[in-house]
């Protein structure tokens, strides 16, 4: 392999992981709490929107879940956040992807809804995008990896008289 080659293959590698980290390191939607009852009440909040850039939207999915909730409402820790009643919901676990006024990601997090009467109410879901995450900090090792071998093969080796 071409050293020019190996170091475009490294320097893309270091591109793409510097990209993917600052995202998912600040992306920060959280759901407290993390476990409610049927017809209990969870807080939404998106710690990473600005409300001056406009409305969160909150996508919420799960076993009988595809809806949007909107949220104005400014979080006290920073941030938007919104309420969801789950009266209605089917037992399960529901997944929650933020997105802030001006079209950037906030993450996800999810929570559970149990029966009546059922396991106690969590401390609070915090989801960051590990996804994302992990593929940068792959990117930005194997760059180093990359580079570490080529150093290595460019030192002259050493014969013994």
């Amino acid at each position: 392999m071409k050293v020019s080659t190996a170091l475009c293959s490294a320097a893309l590698g270091v591109g793409l992981g510097t990209l993917l980290l600052p995202g998912a390191a600040l992306a920060d939607t959280t759901v407290s709490p993390a476990t409610t009852p049927v017809g209990g009440t969870v807080v939404l909040t998106a710690t990473t929107c600005n409300p001056k850039s406009g409305d969160a939207l909150f996508r919420v999915t799960g076993p009988n879940r595809d809806q949007n909730v909107r949220s104005t409402t400014a979080a006290a820790g920073g941030g938007l956040s919104a309420e969801l009643f789950t009266a209605g919901f089917t037992l399960g676990t529901y997944t929650v992807a933020a997105t802030c006024g001006d079209g950037s990601s906030a993450g996800s997090a999810t929570f559970t809804v149990t029966p009546i009467g059922g396991a106690p109410a969590g401390s609070g879901g915090d989801s960051r995008d590990n996804g994302a995450l992990a593929a940068g900090g792959t990117l930005l090792g194997t760059a180093l990896a990359g580079a570490v071998i080529l150093v290595r093969r460019r030192r002259p080796v050493s014969t013994v008289a």
